[in-house]
């Protein structure tokens, strides 16, 4: 009987060894870790807990992965979700070769070229491709990691072999990026900070889409959206803006992957940009 016990015993060792238990324990292992949460905090008493449940609404039925940045001076408030999730930059990038070009005129103590002031307009205010290559060419990679780490941008990775809409971008970096345009700083002197701004201020009317939704009237709006559709992930869909008025100095950071389309993703961040603006305005 001893015997039998254990034969049996070892009959099951061995069925547990050649993985015939393996998908029973597969089902026990947990489920994925919980959606990340919107987190907020302000100097202002309720304005965090109610950006909070307003953003989170927003993006409940939502499809696609989120992630938010939003940063108000005025009332020390800021809000993240995904704060450091990698994105494919597609066109959000051009804002930070733009920054680069200009961080590097200065070290040099010299003026940007017709030419390249001719090429940055093109770039930013029609999100022209072709623009952006030849000054992402010209800059090169060592600049651009320069400005970078300037910048303090240690979660961008800029895209190799001259694909910069593959640059790796993160929620945190933008929110960096938008901050040093808009407050005196040592690495952006303050006539690079407003010819960027004045640039992101003229985007063309159909590129005006995502974070300025919803904008009270009277606030100046400096905007910079990107969209790529790739086989992975779906569509990407970005929008990055600063906000100045009303009693506000903001700005915004919404990127996106898994859209089906690009409108729908356009949607998405404009759910987000809605409450954003109308919590801040009544505060």
């Amino acid at each position: 009987m001893t015997s039998g016990i254990s034969r049996r015993a070892r009959v099951l060792a061995v069925a547990v060894g050649t993985g015939v238990l393996v998908p029973l324990v597969a089902a026990a292992t947990p489920a994925a870790a919980a959606t990340p949460a919107v987190t907020c905090t302000s100097a202002k008493a309720g304005l965090a807990a109610k950006l909070k449940k307003d953003i989170t609404a927003a993006l409940a039925t939502r499809k696609g992965t989120v992630a938010v940045g939003l940063y108000d001076r005025s009332t020390n408030t800021t809000c993240t979700l995904r704060a450091s999730s990698a994105y494919d930059s597609a066109s959000v990038v051009k804002v930070t070769v733009l920054a680069t070009l200009l961080w590097d005129a200065k070290k040099h103590d010299r003026y940007l070229t017709d030419r390249e002031n001719t090429l940055a307009k093109a770039m930013i205010t029609k999100s022209d491709n072709a623009a952006t290559s030849t000054l992402w060419k010209q800059l090169g990679m060592t600049k651009i990691k320069g400005f970078l780490s300037a910048a303090g941008m240690t979660q961008t990775k800029p895209g190799a072999n001259g694909y910069w809409g593959l640059t790796q971008i993160t929620v945190t970096d933008e929110q960096k990026l938008l901050k040093l345009l808009t407050a005196k700083n040592a690495v952006l002197s303050d006539n690079s900070r407003a010819y960027i701004l004045k640039l992101m201020g003229q985007v063309v009317s159909s590129q005006r889409w995502g974070t300025p939704y919803g904008v009270p009237s009277g606030v100046t709006v400096a905007v910079k959206n990107g969209w790529l559709q790739r086989s992975t992930n779906g569509w990407r869909v970005h929008s990055v803006g600063a906000f100045k008025g009303g009693g506000h100095d903001y700005m915004m950071t919404v990127l996106t992957h898994g859209n089906s389309t690009m409108n729908y993703g356009i949607a998405t961040i404009q759910a987000v940009a809605k409450v954003i603006h109308k919590d801040l305005a009544a505060s």
